[in-house]
């Protein structure tokens, strides 16, 4: 039954007992409740399921979440996710404090950038190992964008290739030890009158910072609810997040964030949601189809990382072709299919 609570004894030793439970919604790949226990109390309870993945899968995402979660505990007051408070790792569930969420606040990012830099910076070089290492743009994905141009019959500028290739060696995640929530979406936010705390740490990892700072640039690449930040918001949120990081590291932010929005544009599998990444190339489908994700299609989740990366690269020493290529390609789509719309703005985010 959906409001059977999975609690063996261990848990119901450990936490009490569930008198009353909401299902709640989730991704399919994980079951959530949120529990009363007969002492009042209120807890959330997550199962991560096999639903859409092998067990095998399935046993190591619940392992990137418990990684992830213990590590984001590190953080002092204000904590920046829920407590972890017990598991059972056989049934693959955990039991979490339990956040009210203030739901809509007027202005949401400058808490959110805040608490993204000191999620980040509560790790370092003695956790490699800790979880796995971000993820990041292949040699195959800046080929699948090359082949991009050539169907949409958009000339790539000779230094492009060479460009693409010192991208990828520049992203390379190993040298980076940040705490990556893997998938900071809104929804995955809770807002609290301390700050915003994250939850759903499936795809936790070890990386740049930058990755994920870039979300307000780039659109919220792995999100449903793609959005645009502009220009005054924006400066004010990546502004935060660097003084936030320099506060707590005493270190500026490392790496270059034009290259981290570079990385997001060249990997097609961000233009679809988690199921259908790595099935097909999806930039080859570009031409032909304008498949949705969430309310905003394909096409108009590109054009607008194309016109970031083409904005930011105009005087860029490493990626000027680069952004050359996004223009025109930008272009050519915005010509090609005139009904494209630009992302929703960040005030119209979902909640």
């Amino acid at each position: 039954m959906p409001n059977r609570v999975p609690f063996n004894d261990v848990l119901l030793s450990s936490v009490g007992t569930p008198e009353q439970a909401e299902l709640l919604d989730s991704s399919p790949r994980s079951r959530v409740w949120r529990v009363r226990l007969t002492d009042r109390r209120l807890v959330i309870v997550k199962q991560i399921t096999d639903t859409g993945d092998t067990g095998a899968d399935a046993d190591t995402r619940f392992a990137r979440e418990l990684a992830g979660l213990r590590l984001a505990g590190r953080a002092a007051e204000p904590a920046v996710a829920p407590a972890l408070l017990a598991t059972d790792p056989a049934a693959r569930v955990m039991v979490l404090e339990h956040i009210a969420d203030l739901g809509r606040t007027d202005d949401w990012m400058p808490g959110y950038a805040e608490s993204l830099a000191r999620l980040h910076a509560l790790t370092g070089p003695a956790d490699a190992g800790a979880l796995p290492v971000g993820s990041g743009p292949t040699a195959a994905d800046a080929e699948s964008f090359l082949k991009l141009a050539g169907a949409l019959d958009v000339p790539v500028p000779p230094a492009v290739p060479d460009e693409l290739a010192r991208l990828l060696e520049r992203l390379d995640p190993t040298p980076h030890h940040a705490l990556l929530h893997g998938d900071p979406c809104p929804g995955n936010d809770l807002r609290t009158a301390d700050g915003v705390r994250f939850v759903d740490f499936e795809r936790a990892s070890l990386g740049n910072g930058l990755i994920e700072l870039a979300y307000f640039r780039i659109g919220f690449p792995t999100c449903w609810c793609a959005m645009s930040v502009t220009a005054a918001p924006l400066r004010e949120v990546e502004d935060v997040y660097r003084t936030t990081w320099r506060g707590l590291t005493g270190k500026d932010v490392p790496g270059d964030l034009a290259d981290a929005c570079a990385g997001w544009l060249i990997q097609g599998d961000a233009l679809v949601e988690r199921a259908h990444r790595g099935t097909v190339d999806q930039f080859a489908r570009v031409p032909a189809e304008d498949f949705e994700w969430g309310y905003v299609s394909a096409r108009e989740r590109l054009v607008h990382r194309l016109g970031v990366v083409a904005d930011m690269t105009r005087d860029h020493d490493h990626l000027h072709a680069v952004g050359r290529l996004s223009s025109a390609l930008a272009g050519r789509l915005l010509r090609r299919w005139s009904n494209l719309r630009p992302l929703p703005v960040h005030d119209a985010r979902p909640w």
